[in-house]
């Protein structure tokens, strides 16, 4: 397997998802910006893949687990999938709302409501320190 790059691409058509960018991106996957063709609006996607058990094929596109991390690679898809299954089923204000989730290019996606805003790790990168308690509950 040749990695040539962690991402998709922008402008990248994922069933009816064009991909717009990068939103950020963490040990077990990358969040991507999209637009639904369908329903005209954005949305996020979660793309499992987890750097240290898989990476891209030479299509820039597929995952594939790594030879020697397969079990650990198909475990954690699993598990994707059933969190994925669990947080469709929350409907409250302060959790992002999961529509949809499918398998795809070797590994699985995750379709949730695009919030705007500053993510937790944004606040926390500007707010040094403990977040006051005050400032928990108002969220």
């Amino acid at each position: 397997m040749t990695e040539l790059q962690t991402q998709l691409q922008n402008d990248y058509l994922l069933e009816h998802y064009r991909i717009e960018r990068v939103l950020g991106e963490g040990g077990f996957g990358i969040t991507y910006l999209a637009h639904d063709a369908l329903l005209k609006q954005p949305v996020a996607i979660k793309e499992f893949l987890p750097v240290e058990l898989a990476g891209r094929a030479t299509d820039s596109v597929t995952v594939q687990p790594r030879s020697s991390t397969r079990d650990e690679y198909e475990f954690g898809l699993e598990r994707f999938l059933s969190e994925a299954q669990l947080l469709a089923r929350f409907k409250h204000p302060n959790i992002v709302r999961v529509t949809r989730f499918f398998e795809a290019n070797g590994t699985a996606y995750l379709v949730m409501d695009y919030e705007r805003g500053r993510s937790l790790s944004e606040y926390l990168k500007s707010h040094p320190g403990p977040v006051p308690q005050e400032t928990l509950k108002s969220w």
